[in-house]
Order: structure tokens, then C-alpha cells, then sequence
């Protein structure tokens, strides 16, 4: 009986990996650190060791042979060159490497539309590009690429949300030609297909050693910063997903794509919704800069978060602000300092919220809908006298989250491509 279906979520130091049944509601999880298997963690190998342990324990717990498919997500702009067998030549770039090649970028800058995820130093199309001028790969493609291909046997085959930093076109549905003319080799390229579309079935030697059917089927997966946007349950439009951990990112399910390179926006394709969002400098970690841990759980205790505090912050560590505020200038503002600890930690909270206000505003003001309800994940979510605050400034319901796992929102993808393939009944 396959019942089942299982989502991997390839993080920047670890994996983990969920089992799902058909009414969506996670029956089994299980996870790995990178740092047990080797202290390289743009070595594919060690990708694969961990996410190995990690799926070793899940099947611990339920039988392989009971899962009707499977989905990869991994970090969005990690690239891994390989040859026609999959194997990696080199180590991969992770999503944070810079290419340092000045001709590189600036030919991706000459070319690409202003609109494009593939400007930047960051961006996947330079790392293809840095690698095809040192080596001669069969393809380059992205984390999560090439672990669902130790699945299925197929690695030239990837999915709209991951190709979007590597210049793939999500409104066009295609690479651009834009992309040769930069001197990029589009052959390199995978195949892009949508996310929850089903790519293969799990028969290599690898799906074999967990017990999984020869009929699993293997599912076009997402980023993870998507994946953990689907994990939350939201899905109608103007539902969004606040993220509150070391920054502060906001995500809005829109009925139209939103492209500001201010503000370093971009929006992914969720089916034939978009996912808009943008990332703030503030966040957890102005907190930390001042208290620890545990002296904010105490201070908070000592807020009342009904009555303003009366200051008027705007939080930040350093000078520099991406969105809402694009100004690379903009200075914190964290004066005056009351002696009162417990009111210079009311005013930051409120700051940080005034913020993530002003980023559903904005995203409203360019194009995206009003939004409606609210979903939370990070630590910061997880302190109710700050989610008390956040609701009396946002001014909408607060849902809760079904999962803060990446890898329940992938083995949502993992649910749809089972039953558009057949695999699984809803």
C-alpha cells in the first residue's frame, strides 16, 4: 500500500526529511547535521551523507515501500556542475558564494533584463557561468537538482522556483535567449518544469538501498525559502508568511508576479499564483545585539503590549536597509535609550513590527493584494507578548502555522505530483 509521500529540505548546515499521508498531516520526521559527515558543506558528497542518515531514521519509522512519491527542495542559488552520470566536478557554490569574475557580472548586467533574479554576484547564472570557464560540465544545476536525480537517475531536469536566480523567465515559462547572448552556454541548463510536477520514478540503486518502490515517484521540487512558505498552510491569495528569526522576511501569495530590484524583489511561480516577498536587515538580531535569550523572555514579562510604548525606532545592527526602505545609507534609529529596559525592548519590538507592517504596505503599493491573515515562523513568533504587539500594528487575523519544516512544505509538492500522477488518492 502506498499512503504516503516524503519531503527532503537541504539546508545550509543540515537536512531533514518528512512523511506525510494523504490529508497532509506529517506522520514522521527525522534529521541530520552536516557537520557529523565533514566539515565541507559545498561538498555534494556530504549533502548526501546526511541527508542518507537523516532518511535512515525516517524509514526507521515507516516503511519505504509505503511512499507513493517524493520531493526535493534545497537553497535557492546553489549550483553544483556535473557530468552526464551526475557526478559532481567540483565542489558546489552555495548560495551566498560570490563570483568575483568582473567580466562575468558585468555582462549579466549589460544583458538581463532589469527585472532579472541572475544580476548579482550571488546569482546561479554566475556560478554557471564561473564554472563553464574552468571546466567542461554536462550540466550545472541546483542543489535540489541533483538530489532528486540520485532518486530518479535524472539530473537535467530542475523546477521554476530554484532556475529563477539562474535567469529562467517565470512569466515567459522559458530561458530567455538574453542568457547566451551574457556568454552563458545555455546547454548547461536543465529543463524546467513547475514545481509539483512529477519528473521520474525512484529506480536507481540509491532509492533501492531504502526500500522505496520502483513506482515512487520522484516530484519537481522548490527553494526552501518557498518550501517553508508552503509548510505554513497558507495558499489563497493575500495570505502571508512572516519569518522571524536572526532578519525579518515577509512573503504574500499575489495573483500577479512582483518584480522591484530596489527592494530585491522577486516572485516565484506557485502554480498560477506568485509568491512575493521581501527580506528586511532587522529582525532577532538587533535583539541579540542588546540581550540575551533568556533576559528578553524576562524583560517581556514586564510589557504590556496593549499601550504604545511611545518611542520610535526603526531596529537595525548596522547602517544599510534592502526592503521596505531600499537605502544602503539608512542609519538605525534606536534613540532615545530609556533606562527602563524593559520600554527600550517595548520600543524595538514595536520597531521591528512597524517594519514588518510597512513591508506588506509596500508590497501592497507595488502591485502585490492587501493582505488578509497572517502566518508566523521563527523565534521571534514564538514570544506572545511581541506577537501581541505585531497584531495590534498589522491589524489582521493571526492563523496559526501547520509546520515551521521546510520539508512539510515540499512533501506538499511531494502530495500534488502523487495524485496528478495517480499514485495517491486525495
Amino acid at each position: 500500500m502506498t499512503d504516503l509521500v516524503v519531503g527532503i529540505d537541504i539546508g545550509t548546515s543540515g537536512a531533514r526529511a518528512v512523511a506525510m499521508d494523504a490529508s497532509g498531516a506529517v506522520v514522521a520526521q527525522a534529521g541530520a547535521k552536516m557537520a557529523t559527515f565533514g566539515d565541507n558543506f559545498r561538498d555534494a558528497c556530504v549533502w548526501w551523507r546526511t541527508l542518507d542518515a537523516a532518511l535512515d531514521t525516517l524509514f526507521a519509522e515507516v516503511d519505504a515501500h509505503r511512499v507513493a512519491a517524493l520531493a526535493v527542495d534545497g537553497t535557492s542559488g546553489t549550483m553544483l556542475p556535473i557530468d552526464s552520470f551526475g557526478r559532481p566536478l567540483a565542489d558546489g557554490l552555495m548560495y551566498s558564494d560570490t563570483v568575483a569574475d568582473t567580466e562575468i557580472l558585468a555582462a549579466i548586467a549589460a544583458t538581463a533584463p532589469p527585472t532579472s533574479a541572475a544580476h548579482g554576484s550571488t546569482s546561479g547564472l554566475a556560478k554557471v557561468m564561473a564554472f563553464q570557464k574552468v571546466l567542461s560540465p554536462w550540466k550545472v544545476i541546483h542543489q535540489a537538482d541533483w538530489i532528486a536525480g540520485k532518486f530518479s537517475g535524472r539530473f537535467g531536469v530542475s523546477d521554476e522556483n530554484n532556475a529563477l536566480k539562474t535567469g529562467y523567465d517565470p512569466v515567459a515559462r522559458s530561458w530567455p535567449d538574453w542568457i547566451e547572448a551574457a556568454g552563458a552556454d545555455a546547454s548547461l541548463l536543465p529543463e524546467v518544469v513547475a514545481p509539483g510536477t512529477p519528473v521520474g520514478y525512484a529506480v536507481s540503486e540509491h532509492a533501492r538501498r531504502y526500500g522505496l518502490s520502483p513506482e515512487t515517484v520522484v516530484v519537481a521540487g522548490t527553494t526552501d525559502g518557498c518550501a517553508s512558505f508552503l509548510a505554513t498552510g497558507a495558499e489563497k491569495i493575500g495570505e502571508g508568511v512572516t519569518a522571524l528569526g536572526t532578519s525579518l522576511t515577509v512573503k504574500v501569495l499575489s495573483e500577479k508576479p512582483i518584480f522591484a530590484p530596489q527592494y530585491g524583489l522577486y516572485s516565484h511561480r506557485i502554480g498560477d499564483r506568485w509568491l512575493a516577498g521581501g527580506a528586511s536587515n532587522t529582525g532577532g538580531k538587533v535583539l541579540a545585539h542588546f540581550f540575551a535569550d533568556s533576559r528578553v523572555a524576562e524583560l517581556s514579562k514586564d510589557i504590556d503590549p496593549v499601550e504604545p510604548s511611545g518611542l520610535d525606532y526603526y531596529p537595525l545592527v548596522g547602517k544599510g536597509e534592502r526592503f521596505p526602505i531600499a537605502d544602503p545609507d539608512l542609519a538605525p534609529r534606536l534613540e532615545p535609550r530609556p533606562d527602563d529596559d524593559p520600554k527600550f525592548l517595548h520600543g524595538i519590538f514595536e520597531g521591528v513590527a512597524a517594519i514588518e507592517a510597512l513591508g506588506y504596505e509596500r508590497l501592497a503599493e507595488l502591485g502585490g493584494p492587501a493582505l488578509k491573515s497572517l502566518r508566523s515562523v521563527g523565534g521571534g513568533a514564538a514570544n506572545p507578548v511581541w506577537t501581541e504587539i505585531r497584531k495590534r500594528l498589522l491589524g489582521v487575523p493571526f492563523l496559526p502555522a501547520l509546520s515551521e519544516e521546510a520539508a512539510a512544505g515540499t512533501a506538499r509538492l511531494a502530495l500534488q505530483g502523487a495524485i496528478a500522477a495517480g499514485a495517491l488518492r486525495p
